[in-house]
């Protein structure tokens, strides 16, 4: 089969690598119809997941076919279209029993496994470790884009973002970059009932495409505005907004987070942090306020698949770019300057 194949930073190639072959009896393997690219495979590829070994196949994302099952599978069957869950889990051990299942301990205390410690699903085929936990079916009337943006990103931003958050009724919201997740967390957002949806940054494309997200509001920080100043201005007595969502992944996105909820609010960091970041505990301790962090647990996604199976939510709006599996270096490049292509989500899908 083809693969994407990764052989350090700054080093993959689409390529020939052997089949997958069952492993465990609660194996399955998948016949890849659709995939796509996250921002974690852009920074394995600059290096910075070291335990992302040469020769090692990417993408943790996707949507396709069981073409064979182990004997102990159970739930999935041979022919079943089906959603490839980011997060493999056991559903045995105590932090799967918890709803932990990114902590899963039967797998090493990692759920995210797929392009990470073992072959991912950038590729024909791909082995599904658990099959009966890992694979959501997927309804008739859900195409398989819509499907992939459910491996990942959709539960990200609701399960890190959104519910992390606490969002309740009638709450003012502000979702600190506007990329795949943000987008993701401003999607889900509504069903919590917050009332007011703030997308901040500097993309004017982005911003704009936040408003078909369900934004209700946005804040350019490129327009010279005092950011904090302006998110605690959407709030009805000037004190702040009730939850900001840091899906950025830098100290100055996540001290705009802090600076601009109000007494008891909430920080949500999703964001993907690569240096360490100030919190002027002096300041806050005073402040009843809650901050959060988190891994998908992608526990969710039968949840938003219902959603989109009543018509009340389109993850299929994220995708803005399409490629074949033999364009996947171009998908890549593409999805790299994302900013400057205009780009939210790319897919690869087979042609035939």
């Amino acid at each position: 089969m083809k693969a994407l194949v990764y052989h350090g930073p700054g080093s993959k190639s689409w390529e020939d690598v052997p089949d997958p072959v069952l492993q465990d009896e609660t194996d399955a393997i998948v016949r890849v119809e659709t995939t796509t690219i996250c921002g974690t495979d852009l920074h394995i590829l600059k290096g910075d997941v070291p335990a992302v070994v040469d020769g090692r196949i990417l993408g943790h994302e996707g949507v396709g076919v069981v073409t064979e099952i182990g004997a102990g599978c159970t739930q999935v069957k041979v022919g079943d279209r089906v959603i490839i869950s980011c997060v493999s889990k056991c559903m045995t051990c105590s932090y799967c029993l918890q709803g932990l299942t990114s902590h899963c301990q039967t797998l090493g205390g990692i759920g995210w496994i797929f392009g990470h410690l073992i072959d991912g699903t950038q590729a024909e085929l791909v082995r599904v470790p658990f099959a009966d936990h890992g694979l959501i079916p997927l309804p008739d009337g859900v195409s398989a884009e819509q499907g992939a943006m459910l491996s990942d990103i959709l539960p990200t931003g609701y399960e890190i973002g959104v519910l992390n958050g606490a969002v309740k009724e009638g709450d003012v919201v502000a979702v600190i970059g506007a990329g795949p997740v943000g987008l993701s967390a401003i999607m889900t957002a509504a069903t919590r009932g917050a009332s007011k949806v703030i997308a901040v940054d500097s993309n004017k494309f982005r911003l704009e495409e936040s408003l078909t997200f369900g934004a209700t509001d946005t804040v350019d920080v490129g327009a010279g505005v005092d950011v904090v100043e302006a998110l605690r201005a959407h709030s009805s007595d000037g004190l702040g907004v009730d939850v900001a969502i840091e899906a950025v992944g830098l100290p100055a996105t996540f001290g705009t987070a802090l600076d601009s909820i109000r007494p008891g609010g909430h920080v949500a960091n999703v964001g993907v942090h690569g240096e360490s970041v100030s919190f002027p505990l002096e300041r806050d301790w005073i402040n009843n306020i809650t901050i959060t962090t988190g891994l998908v647990n992608a526990t969710t996604a039968p949840e938003l698949l219902e959603e989109v199976t009543a018509g009340r939510m389109d993850p299929g709006k994220f995708v803005t770019h399409r490629f074949t599996f033999d364009q996947v270096i171009e998908a890549y490049d593409t999805f790299a300057r994302a900013a400057d292509e205009h780009a939210i989500k790319v897919v690869i899908s087979r042609t035939e």
